[in-house]
């Protein structure tokens, strides 16, 4: 649905995007994560067409950014960063101009209408001013206006911006929702919410992306393992010197809030039946032993790190 090579932005002299290069497929929810300025919102914009590139190509659909850009916006549904609503209009006559602008047709507009209103659950604030909506209603009539004339793509910048935990998940629910049938892309710096609702997620870091992969595959990519163990009946300083001898061992130091050693293991090999036969063979009574990889978290920052 979406090829992206070679592209590249610049703002005068600043390279804000830097010769990225992706796809996402028809029926993929992928996110796009990146810290403020990675260049996010500058590629979402060249995809939705309200950018040029300095250079590159962009195929939607079988649809070249350059030459079909009327037939590009056809097919996208975008929601900017900055909701554009009318405050003093009722949310229904603002989705009726919104369908309007986008050419539906008038004996289809209310069918249209109510189609959206039920998607993003807005059927009871439909005869009220913007202005009176919350925060996280306001985003609600923002992508009902993004689904309006049923675009195969769904382009979403930051979509959850400024809204409280429970207003987060409302969107989450609905995002995942649309996944079903659409294809979404959407921009956003927070883990959690990637983790939770994307297929796949893609990494930009200072124009550049610098990963790409679905969650466990990007976590499974990492440099290593993280093993605490906890050692009765034993003396820790002793413990730690014995353990850094352990092959795979590359850190050993003990978690002050309950005096458990924790092993920072390098490599991806699963080092706990040598960890284990090595206990048992200086007798120590093992307590406890747990293994996690890399949290995503871990890995945003490592790939992100100035």
């Amino acid at each position: 649905m979406i090829k992206v090579e070679g592209l590249t932005k610049y703002y005068g002299e600043f390279l804000a995007v830097d010769g990225i290069s992706f796809e996402v497929k028809k029926g993929e929810i992928v996110g796009l994560l990146g810290p403020n300025g990675a260049g996010k919102t500058t590629t979402l914009r060249i995809l939705t067409g309200y950018l040029l590139p300095s250079s590159g190509e962009v195929k939607i659909k079988d649809y070249d950014i350059y030459s079909d850009l009327r037939e590009i916006k056809k097919i996208i549904g975008y929601l900017p960063e900055t909701t554009p609503l009318y405050n003093e209009m009722l949310v229904y006559d603002y989705l009726w101009f919104i369908a309007d602008s986008k050419g539906i047709e008038e004996s289809k507009r209310l069918s249209e209408l109510k189609r959206v209103a039920s998607i993003c659950q807005i059927g009871n604030v439909m005869h009220k001013p913007v202005i009176e909506l919350s925060k996280g209603y306001k985003q609600r009539v923002g992508l009902a206006a993004a689904l309006l004339g049923d675009p195969d793509i769904l382009v979403l910048d930051e979509p959850t911006s400024g809204l409280d935990p429970n207003q987060i998940v409302e969107i989450r629910e609905i995002i995942k929702e649309i996944g079903r049938e659409k294809t979404v892309l959407f921009s956003t710096h927070i883990l959690s919410e990637a983790e939770a609702t994307c297929d796949r997620l893609l990494i930009i870091h200072k124009g550049k992306i610098v990963a790409d992969g679905k969650t466990d595959e990007l976590k499974a990519g990492g440099e290593g393992f993280t093993v605490d163990i906890e050692i009765g009946d034993v003396d820790k300083d002793s413990a730690i010197d014995e353990l850094r001898r352990v092959e795979g061992v590359e850190q050993v130091k003990v978690n002050s809030s309950n005096g458990t050693l924790k092993l920072t293991l390098t490599g991806k090999t699963d080092f706990r039946r040598e960890l284990y036969s090595f206990l048992k063979s200086k007798e120590w009574v093992l307590l406890e032993m747990v293994r996690s990889s890399e949290t995503l978290e871990e890995i945003f920052k490592k790939l992100t790190r100035e």
